[in-house]
């Protein structure tokens, strides 16, 4: 899981991209940019990776300087948020509609072949974290979607059972097993 300066970092190189990015018709915008020594390349500009940052950052123990970089690049978030309210809930749509398709991908690949595939719950299941977490930010959402989401979360649960948080446990306290209870399953 991405440490505290990565997140840092990715906001920061996000925020300067951002405007630019709710404007475009891009879902996924490359970041050319380094991040921190020993840690894998940035991922691609999102809403959802944005949000997911955000979130990890609330949970983590932040030294006063993260902290201070926190508040800053939040608040520049935060007015970008508000000045562009409307390209922001359509690009959160539209990346909810995408995430929403590779998550169905994955459940079906995995349901095929639990085994084979359950080393990569840890990190794909940051694509329904991500969805939580766009549809908060979203603007009509479709309602073949939500069900679309509700189904795969039914299929999740019968071939899972409750479990420890997958992620790392320092990160728990902000991501709640009444939230996010996809968090804390294990295979059956």
């Amino acid at each position: 899981m991405a440490s505290a300066e990565y997140d840092l970092g990715y906001l920061e190189t996000a925020v300067d991209l951002l405007q630019k990015y709710l404007l475009s018709k891009e879902i996924y915008w490359k970041i050319n940019a380094s991040s921190p020594p020993g840690e894998p390349g940035y991922l691609s500009l999102t809403l959802g990776g944005i949000l997911l940052s955000q979130k990890r950052l609330t949970v983590r123990q932040l030294t006063a300087h993260q902290e201070d970089r926190k508040f800053r690049v939040q608040n520049r978030i935060d007015q970008i948020r508000s000045k562009w309210r409307t390209a922001w809930g359509a690009k959160a749509k539209e990346e909810f509609r995408s995430r929403l398709e590779l998550w169905r991908n994955f459940l079906e690949e995995f349901r095929q072949d639990p085994d084979g595939n359950y080393d990569r719950y840890p990190y794909e299941v940051s694509r329904r974290v991500m969805l939580r977490m766009l549809f908060q930010e979203a603007v009509d959402i479709p309602e073949v979607h939500v069900q679309m989401l509700v189904g795969l979360d039914r299929i999740l649960e019968g071939v899972m059972l409750p479990g420890d948080f997958v992620w790392e446990d320092s990160l728990a306290g902000g991501f709640t097993p009444e939230e996010y209870p996809y968090l804390y399953y294990r295979i059956r």
